[in-house]
């Protein structure tokens, strides 16, 4: 089997429009999360959101490609230009054949669906644009990757609510360890900030209306956010023939399905993900240092994982830091995992572990350190990230420092 390290990172979220805003943002513990500036948000109970602000599409698209690209499809492209630019890689010949893309999404082109939804039931129109289908559908972002970069490799989407990116990024890490093709194209993106979004999520009653305080014990819900996160994962021997800078080792993932309950967490489905991907990655878990929280901020969730996490390492679990970066950029939904994993490879290669900023109050079952409010310095060789979605859903990646 074949290793894989991530040779090139590419972002645009509401902490910054690259990945060295993102990380000075969260290392400074900086909040992204402001006031919605949307269409009709004073109809809305929820009015904050972790929203990409001074982002002007014209100066990144021409016309007729904003006739096709949803908001989570520009996204997806900024990030994919980094990621890719950063990498060297030009895709061309075999490698152009062998290549591939797959991302993770939820909500596929939910602001395209909510403006032609008002221009039909409201404005009272009888024709929509010709390409509302292929600028909502959900694998609009991937197939416009695989375009625009030239991968004709396996590309598709992975729909799995809260862990769309981390189920994605472990099909693209599966194909590349098993020797399928040496470099594949993974992350995620979402965008639901607009009317019709947040009315929906609204509805569930999970959203906070003043902030996301993640374990906190004064914690009142989760806040989203929109962006994109997009890697290169490469095979290692491939990446060192060409000379990359190598980011971290992808060393391993796992996948559970709680069978339980359609919106409530289970500490069982969670926990054995979380050692499933120990397991596949050959590390035991006093090697694991930091860990990405799903951490959302709800009251269950945050509690089912403090379980999950403090069943699965025992005494460990008190010398683990464990934070959740969702406090600083919102609830990227199927986008979210893709975010995160900046914050491990952070910690990893630089040594720096995100905070969980706005905590104020220790909650009992929460007892874990949360790396509360301010970043910290250490050395990190293992770092997880997390990921529990509505539906049961959980997927979990394990990443190693590469020396």
């Amino acid at each position: 089997m074949k290793r894989v390290v991530i040779t090139g990172a590419g972002t645009i979220n509401a902490l910054g429009a690259s990945v060295p805003e993102t990380l000075e943002a969260m290392r400074e513990g900086r909040s992204g999360i402001s006031e919605l500036d949307i269409r009709d948000v004073d109809r809305l109970a929820i009015k904050i959101g972790g929203q990409v602000k001074g982002y002007e599409p014209e100066e990144r698209f021409n016309r007729q490609q904003l006739a096709l690209y949803d908001r989570f499809t520009q996204f997806t492209l900024v990030a994919a230009r980094e990621a890719i630019a950063q990498a060297g890689l030009k895709f061309e010949g075999e490698l152009a054949a062998r290549a591939g893309v797959v991302l993770g999404n939820s909500g596929g082109g939910m602001t395209t669906l909510d403006e032609n939804y008002r221009s039909v039931y409201e404005e009272g129109k009888n024709r929509v644009h010709p390409f509302v289908v292929p600028k909502l559908m959900n694998n609009a972002a991937a197939s416009h990757v695989s375009m625009e970069f030239n991968l004709k490799g396996p590309s598709f989407t992975v729909s799995t609510a809260c862990a769309s990116s981390n189920h994605a990024m472990a099909q693209a890490f599966q194909m590349v360890h098993g020797g399928l093709t040496p470099v594949m194209i993974a992350g995620g993106s979402e965008s639901m900030l607009c009317f019709g979004g947040v009315k929906a999520w609204e509805g569930l009653r999970v959203m906070s209306k003043d902030g996301c305080r993640p374990f906190s014990a004064n914690r009142n819900g989760m806040v989203q956010g929109e962006g994109a996160g997009i890697f290169v994962f490469e095979e290692l021997e491939h990446a060192k023939s060409r000379g990359a800078e190598i980011h971290a080792e992808v060393a391993g993932f796992a996948m559970s399905s709680d069978a339980a309950d359609i919106v409530m967490p289970s500490k069982n489905g969670a926990s054995r993900a979380i050692s499933g991907a120990m397991l596949d990655a050959k590390i035991n878990p006093t090697d694991v240092g930091y860990i990405n929280a799903h951490g959302t901020g709800t009251a269950a969730n945050d509690k089912t994982e403090s379980a999950a996490v403090a069943d699965v390492f025992g005494a460990h679990a008190d010398r683990l830091m464990i934070s959740s970066t969702k406090s600083m950029h919102g609830h990227l939904i199927g986008g979210t995992g893709a975010v995160e994993l900046l914050a491990c490879i952070m910690a990893l290669r630089d040594g720096i572990v995100a905070p969980t900023i706005n905590y104020d109050e220790p909650d009992p079952e929460c007892a874990l350190d949360v790396v509360p409010n301010e970043a910290r310095e250490a050395k990190v060789d293992v770092a997880l990230s997390n990921a529990f979605a509505f539906g049961g859903l959980n997927a979990v990646l394990a990443l190693k420092r590469f020396a």
